[in-house]
């Protein structure tokens, strides 16, 4: 067997890693708007993930420091009271994800804003939820990587028959 074909199952690995280095590594300089969509993209659904996990460390390098989310009922929460809610366990979720095929990105230059319909399934202070509704969250481009900036949501979606 010749060493190229030796490293051909290695292939999909090796662009795997490209592809999150790409994303991850902080500091890079602009890349194309599709490869700007993909980083933000694969942000979004990764920071959604961790709320489901209640990560708050990778809550924690996601968020911007001055984060502000605004829900639908109005109320408006920083990135501490995000973590400290993730370190407190206040709510425990079966699902947080983002509905397949929802997600939209449209970056333009240094901001990205990602929408898409979210299910959350869990419970809370003892009470169940069960609820699906929109959402936007605006990236910023800095030094550092994309981060978090805003997020606004809706009040929750009616049941869908």
């Amino acid at each position: 067997m010749s060493r190229i074909d030796q490293m051909a199952p290695m292939v999909p690995v090796l662009l795997l890693a490209a592809f999150a280095l790409a994303v991850l590594v902080p500091g890079k300089a602009a890349g194309s708007r599709v490869d700007d969509e993909k980083a933000v993209a694969a942000l979004d659904t990764a920071y959604q993930a961790a709320v489901e996990r209640n990560d708050a460390d990778t809550m924690d390098r996601i968020l911007a420091d001055d984060m502000v989310l605004v829900v639908g009922k109005g109320t408006v929460y920083t990135k501490a009271d995000l973590i400290r809610s993730a370190r407190d366990r206040d709510a425990i979720y079966e699902k947080q994800v983002e509905i397949e095929d929802s997600q939209k990105v449209r970056v333009w230059g240094d901001t990205a804003v990602v929408t898409a319909k979210l299910w959350l399934k869990g419970s809370q202070k003892g009470q169940s939820f069960d609820r699906k509704l929109w959402f936007s969250d605006t990236y910023v481009r800095t030094k550092d990587g994309w981060k978090y900036v805003f997020g606004q949501s809706s009040i929750a979606l009616p049941n869908e028959p």
